[in-house]
């Protein structure tokens, strides 16, 4: 298959089946791959080594924590880097209350509570109207329990290290879209806003009747903004 390489990095507890419905929707213009984001214990690490194992130029596209590694990854390689999607995403660091949350639910998951863990955050990720959706939920309990409790303290130790992004954001020249769904609760449109403010050549796409997990909760929307942004001009 022809296409654009498209590397695609998820968010904290997800695995490539956050992208299910963008591998496939998107096979005609893009030759996808799911970076792994389970290794490394800082940003830089973790962008490191999804570096090591990219094509040579590639189109990325990050959601929440994956748009934190994007950040990293266009710190590093800017030049590798065609075009950008920052998905339900923020550029600034972590504030001391929402660090203080991560480490406790850390704690938990350590002592065996991840799944209680990721059922406490399932209101957070999703539109109120999906919160009952079955399932849904059933496919980001899985995507928790893939990641295992060592991968997700792990990859908060990352988030919470990470520094801020916001001074960054005026140095990337790639065409950038961003992404938020309407009701998204982790990452507000807010802060979607705010990087589209401080990117020169950037769109943003709000998702209507949408939360966190905009790729699973309206595929098919996210999709048209991906494939516009991944096929400009057409």
């Amino acid at each position: 298959m022809a296409g654009t390489n498209l590397v695609l990095v998820p968010g904290l507890l997800c695995t490539a089946e956050l992208y299910r419905d963008q591998i496939a929707g998107l096979a005609d213009i893009a030759d996808a791959t799911v970076a792994d984001h389970s290794q490394g214990e800082t940003m830089m690490e973790i962008a490191r080594a999804i570096l090591a194992k990219a094509p040579p130029t590639f189109a990325l596209c990050g959601l929440s924590m994956g748009g934190y590694v994007a950040f990293e990854i266009m710190r590093q390689a800017p030049d590798r880097v065609e075009r950008l999607a920052l998905l339900d995403t923020a550029a600034s660091a972590d504030t001391s209350e929402q660090k203080a949350a991560r480490r406790a639910r850390m704690a938990r998951a350590e002592r065996g509570e991840l799944i209680d863990v990721a059922l406490e955050m399932w209101p957070l990720f999703v539109h109120p109207t999906r919160v009952g959706d079955e399932a849904l939920k059933a496919r980001f309990l899985k995507m928790a329990r893939d990641t295992g409790a060592e991968r997700f303290v792990r990859q908060q130790r990352a988030i919470m290290s990470r520094p801020d992004s916001t001074p960054f954001l005026s140095a990337i020249s790639q065409q950038t879209l961003v992404v938020v769904g309407d009701a998204d609760r982790a990452t507000p449109p807010e802060r979607a806003q705010a990087i589209v403010d401080g990117v020169a050549f950037s769109e943003l796409a709000t998702i209507a009747v949408c939360g966190h997990l905009s790729t699973m909760e309206r595929p098919e929307a996210v999709n048209a903004a991906l494939r516009r942004w991944l096929t400009p001009g057409v």
